[in-house]
């Protein structure tokens, strides 16, 4: 219990009061590394948009267990954002989005806002770019900022939909090295939903597998990838 950052009771996710995932039990930990998988359509956006708070589950309870009182920030990166092209903002711009939360209504961002959102994209090898147009930016580089931008928030959990989606080997594994690499720094939990089971196998610590019946099982990743494990979420899509 000391170690749960997130606490998972009796909660049924779903849209407009259709159930996707059912009776969900588990706890995300405190510096966890967790990778979340399942065949495409299970619910693992829904679940994520859950624990975001974007939806309210259809039963149970979702509850934050932040540490001496302070509110839990959390971080999301989508799985690719197309910025309006109308609107040429910078890669520092995009970044400091990640501190509107911390904005007062109407005020602009801070000296302070800036230098957090710099350093933010120092740490994810971008600030070489800062003044660069967003929209210019190659894939992995747009990644490379939107992650900036949720870091730029200090998040105590970060929750990334996808976050090597239409990437090439090389490019995954770089992404996927700069979020380890985060999470080492700054024992930030991170929570990555991903259909690559290369990801999974590579730099998960544990693993939440979406089953076929809708449930979620979570476990060390050598026990989740074990046969039996994998059959109960995926045996299902074969023929």
């Amino acid at each position: 219990m000391a170690n749960e950052l997130v606490s998972v009771r009796s909660v049924t996710v779903g849209y407009h009061g259709r159930a996707i995932l059912r009776n969900l039990n588990f706890a995300i930990e405190r510096g966890d590394f967790m990778g979340v998988m399942g065949p495409n359509g299970s619910g693992k956006t829904t679940l994520l948009k859950t624990l975001l708070g974007l939806l309210d589950p259809l039963e149970g309870t979702i509850e934050m267990r932040p540490a001496n009182g302070v509110p839990l920030r959390i971080g999301y990166v989508t799985q690719r954002e197309r910025l309006d092209a109308h609107f040429p903002l910078s890669a520092l711009e995009v970044a400091i989005m990640g501190r509107f939360g911390m904005i007062r209504a109407l005020r602009r961002p801070r000296r302070e806002d800036n230098e957090i959102a710099r350093g933010c994209l120092r740490r994810v090898g971008m600030e070489n770019r800062a003044a660069r147009p967003y929209r210019e930016l190659s894939g992995g580089q747009q990644q490379r900022v939107l992650i900036a931008r949720a870091l730029a928030g200090e998040p105590d959990l970060l929750l990334l939909d996808e976050p090597t989606n239409g990437m090439d080997v090389e490019a995954e594994r770089a992404i996927m090295e700069l979020l380890l690499g985060l999470q080492q720094e700054k024992s930030t939990t991170i929570v990555f939903v991903t259909h690559l089971l290369s990801a999974i196998e590579h730099f998960a610590r544990r693993v939440a597998l979406i089953t076929r019946d809708g449930t979620v099982v979570i476990g060390d990743k050598a026990a989740m990838l074990a046969p039996d494990n994998m059959a109960r979420a995926y045996a299902a899509t074969e023929t």
